[in-house]
């Protein structure tokens, strides 16, 4: 029998567990609206395909009760585990009224969900950085138990927003913890004609903050690592960066064909690092899992993404005149 490396962390086989369900329902969720957008039924679709691990093993790492996240738009692994359903995402994939992001305003992977501690993303990238530092600071002054966590990729960590994000919760030592989702190309650049240094978490130590890259097709390295940050953030030691590098499996977005800028060979050798397959193969190493619990998992996730597929596409558009609402004040 393999290693069992989440015993180690204080992870029980039942949490393990969820982070696998987790997962696959992220997946199982983007596969699903790719199908709808080709077929004409949804505009678009950004995928976390390939990233799973890295956001699920991340979310799993925080307290749900106390700490605030701050997603990027891949990042179905992250606010599933914070707690939005299959059914509030292909909601936000129809456009439709009942959107908890928007109310079908925004275009998908915009998340934002009140009580489940999900700040609104802007459309700019990289702009939820500082706002993850105004919300970590005012829990300092609040003197308030919270974390808070932010992710981009790393076409990202070139804007300006992170650098300033990033020098003003080092000067000021606030919880916040930056996650770089490395996965290899902003959009169709790569990523060693972004950087000049070899990682991400290389800039680091220019703000004063520790800097971490880790295997992002590990959910469990990258839990242990979110989790260390996490508790120095909480301790008063301040933020830290860390970069989770996986691949990409996907296009950038179903308005990309990326055939032009990255070879099916070089796309064929990362499927077969699949965190999802991965993973799955830990779990049956250790123990945890076999073909049969595999099978019941991947039929419930099923379930919830039928359902979820139905719910949303029978469900009412907002009505014209609710395009105006929160854009104008209103009389009272």
């Amino acid at each position: 029998m393999a290693e069992n490396r989440h015993a180690e962390l204080g992870l029980s086989d039942e949490k393990v567990l969820e982070m696998y369900e987790t997962m696959l329902l992220a997946r199982r969720l983007d596969e699903r609206m790719w199908l709808l957008n080709r077929s004409g039924k949804i505009p678009f679709v950004i995928s976390c395909q390939g990233q799973e691990a890295a956001q699920v093993g991340a979310a799993f790492a925080l307290d749900k009760e106390k700490d605030y996240v701050f997603p990027y738009y891949r990042d179905m692994g992250v606010v599933l585990t914070f707690g939005m359903t299959a059914t509030d995402l292909m909601l936000s994939g129809f456009a439709k009224a009942e959107d908890p992001n928007s109310g079908g305003r925004q275009m998908p992977g915009h998340f934002g969900q009140k009580k489940n501690r999900i700040v609104t993303g802007s459309s700019p990238v990289t702009t939820q950085v500082p706002h993850a530092v105004g919300v970590a600071l005012g829990g300092k002054m609040e003197k308030k138990d919270l974390v808070t966590f932010v992710t981009f990729g790393e076409g990202s960590s070139n804007q300006g927003d992170f650098h300033e994000g990033a020098n003003f919760a080092g000067v000021h030592k606030l919880p916040v913890i930056f996650m770089c989702e490395n996965n290899k190309y902003a959009i169709s650049v790569p990523v060693e004609k972004q950087l000049a240094c070899e990682n991400v978490s290389d800039r680091a130590i220019g703000y004063g903050m520790p800097g971490f890259t880790v295997d992002g097709n590990d959910p469990i390295e990258v839990y242990k690592a979110v989790k260390e940050a996490a508790e120095r953030g909480r301790r008063g030691e301040g933020p830290t960066l860390i970069e989770t590098v996986s691949y990409r499996l996907t296009p950038h977005s179903s308005d990309d064909d990326d055939r032009s800028y990255r070879s099916p060979d070089e796309v064929a050798k990362a499927k077969s690092n699949d965190p999802i397959i991965t993973f799955g193969a830990y779990l049956k190493e250790t123990g945890c899992m076999d073909d049969e619990l595999e099978k019941t998992i991947n039929d419930r996730v099923m379930k919830l993404v039928n359902e979820a597929t139905d719910y949303a596409e029978n469900a009412p558009y907002a009505d014209a005149e609710e395009a105006l609402k929160y854009v104008y004040a209103e009389k009272q």
